[in-house]
């Protein structure tokens, strides 16, 4: 039977790494009569007294491009290890946690949602406080159309139980952390998300957030990403980091930053129309030089998000200067 690349890819850099890196099998899901697993890797300091950041991707089957950039992070860590001196004491003041394929069996079968057609980014038992666009929202009407969230009262699936346990156990046990979850597919433009999805309401954050984004335009002043709350763009039920941030709000004294890379492949649409009639090109650089530039371009971002975990006591706000960051975060994205 045909392989699944990714997953070939994956189980090669878990080899390669050797005593570097920690792996593990959260789940297996069957896709087609055919057992997939899904794996958690992680490595540096184990210890809950340092900050961590995690890595997923592949959420949506279709998003192809989400576990590659991922992947691609991965293995240039592991390789690195291997003669880099910085990288192995900066990792002696992080932890890192990868999930490049949480869902493989849509991925094997080509689709957005998982083998039981249930969209893993709708899945979460969370509601939207506010009305939602019909159909893309979420919807319990039938497995056979897109967004589909699964049965009312049912157990989340196991992909999305999988990526929540990873994340309650590695990233909200620890005082600072921050989730970056790789998708594909909205506009000409690459966008990093934050919660909420299910509310307009600003999240309590929302300060520190702004204050990593200040730090990346400092740091990076070419870069062409547009940071915004995903429900400036649209609101959904059942979004998993909505749920891991609410849940994470039981101890106040943590910060939890969850992410979302959404790479705008509407461009890569308008580079090759022939792309809009393959199902997977409406989501994935199909053109071998754009997927490498795509990789190249967002290396960058993810070994940012490294450093700024590390330092996150240089750059995060408090006192006088956290109430500054909140006001020009609510200017920005708001008000008006």
């Amino acid at each position: 039977m045909k392989p699944l690349p990714e997953l070939t890819e994956l189980e090669s850099i878990i080899e390669e790494g050797g005593s570097s890196v920690e792996a593990r099998i959260v789940c297996q899901v069957l896709a087609n009569e055919r057992r997939f697993p899904v794996h958690a890797v992680t490595l540096g300091n184990p210890s809950m007294d340092v900050p961590a950041v995690g890595f997923f991707g592949g959420v949506h089957g279709l998003e192809r491009i989400g576990a590659a950039v991922v992947l691609a992070y991965l293995r240039s860590l592991v390789m690195r290890l291997k003669w880099d001196d910085l990288l192995a004491r900066q990792l002696e003041s992080v932890r890192l946690v990868f999930m490049p394929l949480v869902n493989p069996g849509g991925m094997w079968r080509g689709t957005r949602a998982n083998p039981k057609g249930v969209d893993l980014m709708r899945n979460a038992p969370l509601e939207a406080s506010e009305r939602v666009p019909f159909l893309i929202g979420g919807q319990r009407i039938s497995a056979g159309l897109p967004w589909y969230r699964g049965p009312l009262e049912g157990p989340m699936e196991a992909e999305s139980q999988a990526l929540c346990s990873v994340v309650t156990e590695e990233l909200l046990s620890r005082d600072f952390s921050i989730a970056l979850d790789c998708h594909s597919g909205f506009g000409l433009n690459d966008r990093i998300w934050f919660p909420y999805a299910h509310s307009a309401l600003p999240i309590r954050h929302l300060p520190e957030i702004h204050a990593l984004k200040v730090i990346f335009d400092l740091t990076h002043n070419h870069h062409n990403y547009l940071f915004e709350p995903q429900s400036r763009q649209y609101l959904t039920h059942g979004d998993l980091w909505d749920h891991l941030y609410q849940s994470a709000s039981s101890e106040p004294s943590r910060v939890f930053l969850p992410l979302t890379l959404e790479m705008g492949s509407w461009l890569w649409v308008k580079k090759n129309p022939r792309q809009f009639f393959s199902r997977q090109g409406i989501f994935n650089p199909l053109i071998a030089h754009r997927q490498q530039r795509v990789l190249r371009r967002h290396l960058s971002w993810l070994d940012f998000l490294v450093r700024a975990a590390c330092s996150h006591g240089r750059w995060r706000p408090a006192g006088v200067e956290q109430a500054s960051h909140r006001e020009r975060a609510l200017a920005l994205w708001y008000r008006g």
